[in-house]
């Protein structure tokens, strides 16, 4: 009767050990920075369905792919895009070896501190500033200036590292997502050889899963090297209805997600849910002014206006800041 009753208070152990860490195990909660909601349940929803085998809305793993959009979904893009810091900065950085820039626009005004002005031109100011500090360089030493960058450069608002300024609920989907066997690409209208050197760090998305904007670069042997040297020129544009187009040229697959927060996401989202099977769509709705910034249809940077309707119209998810996010920024844990 000691054996008996011993091997069954073995057995009992083992039970509780397996099957209680089993229950344990599903409580866990992989969006830990989420409120309880619609938005969050729509996502675990969406995940059960397509990775539960048997099931009718089941996708296999190498047709399960995320796309990202980057400014305003991943990290903040107020009160302007960071690529544009980082072009601003270099602008003063390479000032000395351009004196004519004292008389010309728009580096006169940037030179002064007088971004609005400089800024005043639009697309083709932008253009200039761009063409002027990320071209007539190697790849190898355009990489090297955006991690020197991107290691020191601090937010004007939250004199923050902008590697901080990223959203911890979006990370912590990114990382749920990629257990489920999802494979996760940023799809950005930013430049896609400013975004490679620091995605996989911060993000967990290696280069060749960054698709972006870009400019032409030329094959050329220097010093007996062979190197890509940046032109003045653009070669496409990863933006709006670009990113449909960016997303079958990079990666030869249709999404069955897509994660945006702007009218820029509105054809890569419509392109995505158009597929067959499930498919999954969201947007970022900046609503909150005090942890972060509260903009929307009227917005210059980020608007979300088409996109908005159309969402409501189609049920896609719309994640509201203020409501559905417990933290935004990882240093708020």
């Amino acid at each position: 009767m000691t054996m008996k009753r011993t091997l069954l208070a073995v057995f009992a152990l083992g039970f509780v050990l397996v099957f209680g860490n089993l229950a344990i195990a599903e409580t866990i909660d992989s969006l830990p920075s989420w409120n309880d909601g619609k938005s969050k349940q729509s996502i675990i929803e969406f995940v059960a369905k397509v990775t539960e085998k048997g099931s009718p809305d089941f996708v296999p793993l190498e047709e399960r792919i995320a796309v990202f959009d980057n400014d305003g979904t991943l990290w903040a893009e107020q009160p302007m895009y960071f690529q544009l810091f980082f072009a601003l900065d270099r602008v003063k950085e390479l000032a000395p070896q351009h004196p004519e820039w004292e008389g010309k626009e728009p580096f006169a005004s940037l030179l002064k501190g007088d971004v609005k002005s400089a800024l005043a031109g639009g697309e083709k100011s932008i253009l200039e500033i761009v063409m002027a500090t990320h071209a007539g360089m190697t790849t190898t030493e355009f990489e090297q200036n955006v991690k020197d960058w991107i290691a020191t450069a601090k937010h004007p608002t939250t004199k923050r590292p902008y590697t901080e300024m990223v959203y911890q609920p979006m990370l912590e989907l990114l990382t749920y997502l990629r257990a489920n066997d999802f494979k996760t690409f940023i799809v950005s209208g930013g430049g896609i050889e400013f975004m490679r050197p620091w995605a996989e760090e911060v993000y967990g998305i290696p280069p060749e899963q960054v698709v972006g904007s870009s400019i032409k670069t030329k094959f050329e042997m220097k010093n007996g090297e062979p190197v890509l040297v940046r032109q003045p020129e653009l070669n496409f544009i990863d933006d709006k209805a670009g990113k449909p187009v960016g997303i079958n040229q990079h990666i030869g697959r249709r999404p069955i997600a897509a994660f945006g927060n702007s009218d820029g996401d509105l054809e890569m989202l419509q392109w995505s849910t158009a597929g067959k099977g499930s498919r999954f769509a969201l947007y970022v709705h900046h609503t909150d002014s005090i942890r972060e910034w509260a903009y929307d249809r009227k917005s210059s940077i980020g608007r979300l206006d088409k996109g908005l309707d159309e969402a409501q119209a189609n049920g896609w998810t719309i994640v509201d800041m203020k409501l559905d996010w417990k933290v935004i920024y990882p240093y708020e844990k």
